[in-house]
């Protein structure tokens, strides 16, 4: 089956390119991003996934505004041609690696955007996310890259237009592909095995240049993913020299009492000479995922919704059940410290069953405090 990516030398098989490598119905191929008010006022993010064995594509934009959660929702079936647009929603790639365009036509649901994302950095590559179960079994098997930039243009909400200045408004963008879990469980005869996830990811903005860190832990505290790096800007996204330099990291969270998130956090990096450089977060509010699709119980990823379904929600920051499981996967919008340094970012944090180290225990347990 060929579609019109076929004219441009980008195969990796002697497949054409609709032809999904696997036939796993968890294969899919997503672009993300968020962006936040540098003194945290406004917070915005966005998803759009193509799931090609199940046959979807769908997409989110989320606002935070005057302390409520607006966003909007489309789902339908995916083309063949991988077309980055559902509904309402779209996504132009006008430079690859560079400059993105993501619009939301207001006209739908009453929230919208035209916004553009312009690189500050380089776009990075992080360690592949790879698990296989006990029983021998690929659960998960991910690439992804993250790249840190300037967000401008408009956002409507209800009527309103809320400009996007670029000088003030900083975000992070990612691309991944491969396999995660994604709609509709698949069936099997195997043991059931509750899920244990501990997950951090601190993306941050410094006028002068920005930081990453990402962690993956077992329940015992053991790290099977971890990376840290200082991220030096470059000119349109350009490769930059130092922007590879590797750290290890350790961290320290200071829990909400009765929940599964971080009212503050120090990350210490250490570099191959033993010198550490701390980065102190603060909590300002905190995002929930479930606002661009992530474990949202009508809008999750990959679920069916027929040739298209649009919806909206909104949601007061203070009504959500933190508990919630829809809840769980969150962004902590954040103030941050870097010696003198003054900077924004989020702390994405995933915390599902036991966590030793921090002390979390059962499924959905807050913490003790």
């Amino acid at each position: 089956m060929l579609t019109p990516f076929d004219d441009y030398p980008i195969h990796p098989s002697a497949d054409p390119i609709a032809h999904p490598a696997t036939g796993d119905p968890n294969h899919y191929d997503r672009y993300w991003f968020n962006g936040m008010d540098l003194d945290g006022g406004l917070f915005l993010a966005g998803a759009m996934g193509h799931y090609p064995v199940r046959g979807v594509v769908d997409a989110a934009f989320s606002v935070v505004l005057d302390g409520v959660e607006h966003s909007l929702f489309a789902s339908g079936r995916m083309p063949l041609d991988r077309s980055t647009s559902v509904g309402p929603l779209r996504i132009e790639v006008i430079e690859p690696l560079k400059t993105i365009r993501f619009v939301a036509d207001p006209g739908a649901e009453g929230v919208g955007a035209d916004l553009v994302f312009r690189a500050r950095t380089a776009a990075i590559e992080e360690p592949r996310q790879r698990i296989v179960t006990a029983e021998g079994i690929l659960a998960m098997d991910h690439t992804r890259l993250t790249q840190w930039g300037s967000w401008e243009g408009t956002i409507v909400v209800d009527g309103r237009d809320i400009p996007v200045d670029p000088q003030r408004v900083r975000g992070t963008r990612d691309r991944s592909w491969g396999m995660r879990g994604v709609g509709t469980a698949v069936v099997t005869n195997r043991p059931p095995h509750p899920p244990q996830v501990f997950w951090m990811w601190a993306p941050l903005h410094f006028d002068d240049i920005c930081t990453h860190v990402a962690l993956h832990q077992y329940q015992d505290g053991r790290r099977w993913l971890q990376t840290a790096r200082l991220v030096p800007l470059a000119e349109g996204g350009a490769e930059a020299p130092g922007a590879a330099e590797e750290f290890e990291v350790d961290y320290e969270l200071e829990w909400v009492p009765g929940r599964r998130e971080a009212r503050a956090a120090v990350f210490s990096l250490r570099d191959r000479t033993g010198a550490i450089e701390k980065l102190e977060l603060e909590t300002l509010y905190t995002f929930r995922m479930r606002g661009i699709g992530y474990s949202h119980p009508h809008w999750n990823h990959g679920s069916n919704h027929g040739e298209l379904e649009v919806g909206r929600e909104s949601i007061a920051l203070d009504d959500f059940d933190p508990l919630d499981i829809s809840s769980i996967h969150l962004q902590n919008v954040v103030r941050a410290r870097w010696g003198d340094r003054q900077g924004v970012g989020v702390l994405e944090q995933f915390a599902l069953g036991p966590h030793d180290p921090s002390g979390l225990t059962g499924f959905l347990d807050g913490h003790r405090g």
